[in-house]
């Protein structure tokens, strides 16, 4: 039985995640990743270029084999050999293994931007719908067109797209005229988000309150100041 002192002398090879989910997606073969570990647990023991007939014992293969699977590694761009002189002047090769680290980077990239899209798209569905309940019907062609203007051309978001579309509907306007209005009415303002828009809402809301507090103070009929007590006094006499 393996004693806890050589298990932890034997040392922990610790890679991330992102590799072992998405290796096969990376365009490599288990046999062609497990090589790649392999590679990467020397590095990380502070071997840069560790005998191929050791890690051929390691995986149980020939070194012919183990040979072969590293050229594909080399092939694909996920490890390259770089040959370096130390400080007497020497040559020693190594495995240099961050290709591998790029290449997760690009991917976790491409799903990043993929998500987004679908999250675009599934709003943009979302704000259709929206359009056509609203309006009690189908868009037309020339209506779709118009609100792809809005959001290829013009760059309106669109959950912005929405909002002015729920304005016009606060406002009884059922037309698409109204609705551009609202949007560069908020685009001279620089209103992009939701939160903007609520603040622009309720700054409007106060501006009218305070007019109507001011009309009704103007409006207030004005009321004679007689002194009746000096009226009294005076008819006394």
């Amino acid at each position: 039985m393996i004693s806890l002192k050589d298990y932890l002398t034997a040392g922990e090879t610790t890679i991330s995640n992102l590799l072992l989910q998405n290796y096969t997606k990376l365009g490599l073969t288990t046999n062609e990743f497990m090589l790649w570990l392999q590679l990467y647990s020397a590095h990380q023991a502070g071997e840069d270029f560790p005998d191929i007939t050791v890690i051929a014992q390691n995986m149980g293969g020939t070194v012919e084999t183990i040979y072969e699977t590293l050229n594909n590694l080399v092939g694909k761009g996920f490890v390259t050999l770089e040959t370096a002189l130390d400080d007497q002047g020497r040559k020693s090769d190594r495995y240099d293994l961050l290709p591998a680290f790029e290449k997760i980077s690009i991917i976790q990239e491409q799903q990043r931007v993929k998500k987004e899209e679908e999250t675009t798209l599934e709003a943009q569905k979302k704000m259709l719908r929206a359009f056509e309940q609203e309006f009690g019907r189908p868009l037309s062609p020339i209506e779709y067109q118009k609100i792809g203007y809005w959001v290829e051309e013009d760059h309106y978001s669109p959950e912005l797209i929405q909002l002015a579309l729920q304005e016009a509907v606060l406002n009884q306007a059922y037309n698409f005229k109204y609705i551009e209005t609202v949007l560069q009415s908020w685009e001279k303002k620089n209103i992009r988000s939701k939160v903007q828009v609520e603040e622009e809402q309720r700054r409007r809301k106060q501006i009218l309150l305070q007019k109507e507090e001011q009309n009704q103070t103007e409006e207030l009929p004005k009321v004679s100041l007689y002194n009746w007590l000096e009226r009294k006094d005076s008819d006394a006499e």
